[in-house]
């Protein structure tokens, strides 16, 4: 084999992404509850690896964003006779439960994690990424090098555990092995501005979703 033909192999692996790469075909998509959003990203949410948030300041209505896809993994879960748990790992606020509940999301299935360290806090949602007892988990960290992110992003896709970490706005200049990268900001009459910063597929690009 030449040269070029193991190269081009190389990089036709699933593996490896390449923004001017489409999604692959059947790879499935997470409905966000927003059409646009949807459309944006190539019918939603990827179901497997790890979706990053990069957010200006907490409470932008960032948590909000997530709820439709975390009652979505919760119904889906139980339709298939999966564990249906949701982990919150230092969440920056006590969630709101009334909202959560008028999302459609099943509250006692819910569990907050706080962690004092970052090491813990890595660990801790790797763990939990990795042990299909959960759904989905989801946390909020100051800073992560690649090797945290990496080991995340493979978690992830090894225990089919649909994974959201939110980080400061001022890393979105640091590279990421995430499947999705999407920087949040406020936007005007309460809404949010999501720019999609790393997509597979698509340019980036903004979207302004309703709160």
């Amino acid at each position: 084999m030449s040269s070029r033909h193991r190269l081009q192999a190389l990089l036709a692996h699933p593996g490896i992404w390449q923004a001017a790469r489409p999604a692959l075909a059947g790879q499935s998509a997470l409905a966000t509850g927003c059409d646009a959003l949807d459309q944006a990203l190539a019918g939603g949410w990827p179901a497997q690896g790890l979706c990053e948030l990069l957010v200006e300041a907490p409470g932008v209505g960032e948590f909000g964003l997530l709820t439709p896809v975390l009652c979505g993994l919760q119904k889906a879960a139980r339709a298939a006779g999966r564990p249906a748990g949701i982990m919150l790992i230092n969440p920056p606020y006590v969630p709101y439960a009334p909202a959560l509940l008028g999302a459609g999301v099943d509250i006692a299935r819910v569990l907050v994690t706080r962690c004092r360290q970052d090491r813990d806090l890595f660990w801790t949602m790797e763990q939990a990424l990795r042990s299909g007892a959960c759904a989905a988990a989801v946390a909020w960290c100051a800073a992560a090098d690649h090797r945290h992110l990496r080991r995340l992003q493979l978690a992830a896709e090894a225990g089919r555990c649909w994974a959201a970490l939110f980080r400061p706005f001022h890393f979105r200049h640091q590279s990421s092995p995430a499947a999705l990268r999407l920087c949040l900001a406020p936007a005007p009459a309460d809404g949010l501005s999501v720019e999609i910063f790393k997509h597979r597929g698509n340019r980036p690009r903004r979207v302004i979703v309703a709160n």
